[in-house]
């Protein structure tokens, strides 16, 4: 095959295999609103992705901790997403859940085939991932020390995971603790086709 043929065909092998890694990198997701988001581009400072399931005790009892740290956390241009894990909840169970649990200034999107738990590398509900304004992951796990193994309750929390690595990076500091071992139930695997 003459050089420039060679060349060509290279050229186009790359071009594919460079398009396919440029697609793989777009997570698009519609949410139970029908509005699209890239849940790992972030618009503004960051994301955080909260992964739920609307019948875990953990998850649902982190729900007004959840809701100061995210309000918080939108007057500095970081955005924030609940992920729901429920393997069958329908788009209008999601509705209610978010809002008998005052879930009102997240958007909400349900992770059928665990793409995005698996991405972002979440185990269990509730936990907690930081995407930083360049789409990189900064922080993953616990929202703090309430509950240690089993999902036994603290009488006092005294370690802020979360809220600590939201203002390191807005600050541009690194964070002390990028990954912590949530506590909850715990996500199944994604099935690859």
């Amino acid at each position: 095959m003459p050089a420039r043929v060679w060349f060509s065909v290279v050229a186009l092998i790359a071009a594919g295999v460079l398009a396919h890694v440029v697609r793989a990198e777009v997570h698009q997701t519609r949410d139970v609103d029908g509005n699209i988001h890239d849940l790992f581009k972030p618009a503004g400072n960051g994301n955080v992705l909260v992964f739920v399931a609307s019948d875990c005790p953990v998850s649902n009892g982190y729900a007004p901790e959840v809701q100061r740290i995210c309000a918080a956390a939108r007057d500095k241009g970081v955005a924030c997403a609940l992920v729901y894990e429920d393997p069958a909840i329908g788009e209008s169970a999601v509705r209610a859940h978010r809002d008998q649990y005052r879930y009102r200034i997240m958007i909400a999107a349900i992770d059928r085939d665990r793409a995005i738990s698996e991405r972002a590398k979440a185990r269990v509900t509730p936990e907690a991932v930081l995407v930083d304004r360049a789409g990189v992951i900064k922080y993953g796990g616990r929202i703090d020390n309430q509950y240690i193994p089993l999902g036994k309750p603290r009488q006092l929390v005294t370690v802020h995971d979360l809220r600590d690595a939201i203002d390191a990076v807005l600050a541009g500091r690194a964070i002390t603790h990028s990954e912590t071992e949530a506590f909850g139930s715990f996500i199944p695997p994604r099935r690859h086709q």
